[in-house]
Formats: C-alpha cells, sequence, structure tokens
C-alpha cells in the first residue's frame, strides 16, 4: 500500500535492519525498541489488524512468530520475551505487526509503559539484527 513504511520495507524500499525475509513474513528491528534486539514481524501483505489476517496464514504467520521468540531469547541471551500487537488503537504503523521483545529479569518493564532506547549507530543495529538471524537459522 502506497504510503505504508511496513509495505515498503517488505518490497526493500525502505531501509531496515532485517532478521528474516520469508514467504510467511519479515522481521526487522524495531527502530526505537523497548530494549535492543526488539524485532517487528509483519506479513508480506499489507494488513492493518489481526482480525484481516486470513485464517490460512495464522499457523505461518505465527509459526514465524515462535520461531523469532526462540531466535530472540537464545541469539541475545535474554531471559525471555514479550510478544505484543495493537489493533487500531496504539498501533503507530497502520500495518498488522507483532512485537517480540527481549526481556531478562529487573529489566524494568513495568506494565504497558514502556521506555525506549535507541542503538549507538547502525553498526550495533546491525550486529543485534545478525545473532537473531544467526539463531533463527540453529533453530530451523
Amino acid at each position: 500500500m502506497a504510503g505504508c513504511v511496513f509495505c515498503g520495507i517488505v518490497a526493500g524500499e525502505v531501509p531496515a535492519f532485517r532478521v528474516v525475509d520469508s514467504a510467511d513474513g519479515v522481521a526487522f528491528l524495531d527502530t526505537r525498541p523497548v530494549f535492543k534486539g526488539h524485532v517487528l514481524v509483519v506479513p508480506r501483505t499489507h494488513l492493518v489488524t489481526l482480525a484481516d489476517l486470513p485464517p490460512e496464514s495464522l499457523a505461518g504467520y505465527f509459526g514465524l512468530v515462535r520461531q523469532l521468540t526462540v531466535a530472540v531469547e537464545s541469539g541475545l541471551g535474554a531471559g525471555g520475551t514479550f510478544v505484543a500487537m495493537n489493533n487500531k488503537v496504539s498501533q503507530s504503523v497502520p500495518h498488522l505487526h507483532t512485537h517480540v521483545v527481549p526481556r531478562t529479569k529487573g529489566d524494568g518493564l513495568r506494565g504497558f509503559f514502556w521506555p525506549r532506547t535507541r542503538y549507538a549507530d547502525d553498526a550495533e543495529a546491525t550486529a543485534y539484527a545478525e545473532r537473531v538471524r544467526h539463531a533463527l537459522a540453529d533453530s530451523a
């Protein structure tokens, strides 16, 4: 869809720190992560909400989300993950996306009021994306 930043990322027209690009979806680092290694997973087609995801796509899309939770934990040495999705309200980009956020005990995340951080530079973001990408490949 014209003007959708996530569609631009899927099409390769908007730069992103990609973690995976598959038939079931594209995953890339959030540019304003809750914690470094925070990944966004989007379907390849423009859909706005979870209700728009065709039933036949559920297994593939959420299978990819599941794989990324494992990869984020193992690739980043995280104690766990927080997986979340907004539908319409608080959906900063109107394209279905799932957040996979690395967690560690005592990381300070409380409720839904999350502090945001930034990567020091593109090299640091690339390194985080590569770590998750390699862990994803190792789990396949």
